[in-house]
């Protein structure tokens, strides 16, 4: 086994060393759930018949009670096109469990919100919020007792989180995530962003917007952009709770139901009655969690994950912060360009090596622990492998990753990478701590100086912007836009225009207590700025005209105001809460977040988790 870095190591420790109470108990807890929980077997006969009594053909095996009945928890819609695939997979999923003796149920179905389509919408509000409603939905499937394994259908932004938070507080359970995979590409994404800031220039019409837009997103399955669905699916593959390379085969294939196939048979086989088991609750672990943020460094994921991840771990016993992000980050290298880092799409990562061979080489490299209890595998690099239909028969096979990358415009090995750092930086000083993606952004820009320009609201900035307010350097700060303000919503609306202003020579960046999409790129943003304006955080104060120092070089997100004025100075009024579009239902989520760098959930913070 490859040695591993000193900091990866020295990072893991301090993980370890900060949750070592918080994941004895967790531990402690499934173990408890596990042995004296609410099981099949201890049902009352009225409450077991409610159980099976529409299962059918399932009926006799679920009465006998001596094989696995997988609980089925689905996000399917047919709005969402990366969850449209999911409408036959518990037909499908019935089958296959009863090729190897077992049964699955429907255990229940979460919401699942389609961020593509509530970008810039005040539906946007509820987005961080319906990843903890999702988190709920599951556990209340889970809660009947009737299932000894899970299989999780979900694949995008708030989902697979939701889906994992929830599933983990039933962690003695074995678990497997079943993705659906990438829609096949369509119109590049640079020429999808070149009409976007065309429109907003006013040079395009709408007519040609919305004929770019459906040219992108044309079909069933996830969009191809490495934004926060797909960067979801890379974690599952490097902590091991996906079947190996399942994450980005095209829905529809006959290789996509062969391993879903294998998954749940694979599932069957690391339950508690066998001599494999494999709960959730231990696949996923302090290293596991590293693992995640490795991997989203290297491949210049998301950074809606820096808020999702330490909510995530949190379910588990696991607490970790942006420093952890900070620190792997100088050590892990960029290896992968995906668009918006890039010009090619997942298809083309995916062709050109992928998750199998990232997998392998940050293995190799000793940037991921290898020795993680995985869902399928001796190892993590069991899962550095891709599937295979071969023969007549289409046998399932899994190959090894290929030695070397088969594009390197995509794809490069740790030693020869794109960039020497994960693109992701911890920025703080007297405005507080925020997240800086660098990847995106030419060096030359990741330091910048200027005048502020503040607004309450995204609307109120392409507002100024059409009106030629910021046709100079200016930091565009947009605050009141955190968890406890108004849900946290993406400002993803607000990268055509600021990406206008910096095309046309003026130095520019955001500094926002809210969310920036990973769809997001070349604009310097520090986002989820923490603490966020409501309840006294320090973006409360500025003013127009202050000057701000952003430099993802130094870790540095300053005000450059005297000090015993800026101490004198009020905070800004809280605009009024939002009514309509069901806001007003999600007021006590709001009123109980707790900060983005804890993951912004109320719900998380109401459970002492």
């Amino acid at each position: 086994m490859p040695e591993l870095h000193p900091e990866v190591a020295a990072v893991t420790e301090r993980v370890i060393a900060r949750s070592r109470e918080s994941r004895r108990a967790y531990l402690d807890l499934i173990e408890r759930e596990r042995e004296a929980g609410v099981h099949r077997p201890k049902l009352a006969c009225g409450n077991l018949a409610h159980g099976f009594a529409a299962s059918g053909e399932d009926k006799a095996a679920i009465i006998a009670g001596r094989a696995m009945n997988i609980g089925i928890v689905t996000a399917y819609n047919d709005m969402l096109s990366a969850h449209q695939p999911y409408g036959r997979y518990p037909e499908q999923i019935k089958i296959f469990a009863r090729e190897v003796g077992a049964t699955a149920q429907v255990a229940g179905g979460t919401p699942a919100m389609c961020d593509g389509v509530t970008q810039g919408q005040r539906g946007m509000e509820l987005s961080l919020f319906s990843r903890d409603t999702i988190a709920l939905s599951a556990a209340v499937g889970l809660s009947h007792g009737m299932f000894e394994g899970a299989a999780l259908l979900g694949i995008c932004d708030k989902i697979v989180p939701g889906l994992i938070i929830g599933a983990l507080r039933f962690g003695h359970l074995p678990v497997i995530l079943i993705p659906a995979g990438p829609m096949p590409s369509g119109l590049a994404n640079k020429e999808k962003q070149r009409i976007r800031q065309l429109y907003a220039e006013g040079k395009v019409g709408r007519k040609e917007l919305l004929e770019s837009e459906s040219a992108s997103y044309h079909g069933a399955g996830t969009c191809t952009f490495y934004g926060t669905a797909n960067s979801n699916q890379m974690m599952m593959d490097v902590m091991g709770l996906h079947m190996p390379g399942a994450s980005f085969i095209n829905p529809g294939t006959r290789l996509r139901q062969a391993v879903t196939r294998a998954a749940i048979h694979r599932l069957t086989e690391i339950g508690w009655n066998g001599n494999d088991y494999r709960p959730l609750g231990r696949c996923i672990d302090e290293k596991a969690i590293v693992n995640a943020i490795v991997g989203l460094l290297a491949t210049g994921g998301s950074t809606n994950h820096a808020i999702h991840l330490p909510a995530m771990a949190r379910a588990a016993g696991i607490v970790i912060d942006w420093e952890d992000f900070d620190r792997l980050s100088g050590v892990v290298p960029l290896v992968a360009r995906v668009y918006p880092n890039g010009a090619g799409d997942v298809n083309h990562f995916h062709a050109a090596g992928g998750m199998s061979y990232v997998i392998a080489s940050l293995i190799d490299a000793g940037l991921l622990h290898d020795d993680i209890l995985t869902v399928a595998g001796h190892s993590l690099r069991d899962h550095a492998r891709d599937p295979k239909l071969l023969g007549e028969g289409d046998a399932l096979t899994f190959e090894d990753a290929p030695a070397e990358p088969l594009d390197e415009t995509m794809l490069r090995p740790p030693s020869n990478p794109f960039q020497p750092d994960g693109g992701m930086r911890l920025v703080k000083g007297n405005l507080g701590r925020a997240t800086f993606k660098t990847s995106a952004v030419d060096p030359e820009r990741r330091t910048i100086e200027a005048p502020a320009r503040v607004f309450s609201d995204q609307d109120e900035v392409i507002a100024a912007f059409k009106a030629g307010e910021l046709e100079r350097d200016v930091v565009v700060v947009v605050r009141f836009q955190g968890p406890r303000a108004n849900g946290m919503p993406e400002l993803h609306k607000l990268t055509p225009p600021l990406g206008v202003l910096q095309d046309r020579g003026h130095k520019v960046a955001l500094v926002t207590d809210g969310r920036m999409s990973g769809a997001s790129g070349k604009v310097p943003a520090a986002i989820h700025l923490s603490p966020e304006a409501v309840g006294g955080g320090p973006i409360g104060r500025i003013r127009d005209g202050d000057i701000i120092r952003l430099s993802a070089a130094e870790g540095l997100l300053e005000v450059l105001v005297d000090p015993a004025e800026w101490e004198s100075r009020a905070d800004a009024v809280r605009p009024p809460d939002g009514l309509g579009t069901g806001r007003e239902l999600f007021a006590f989520m709001r009123q109980g977040a707790d900060d983005a760098e804890r993951g912004g959930s109320a719900m998380l913070a109401a459970a002492g988790l």
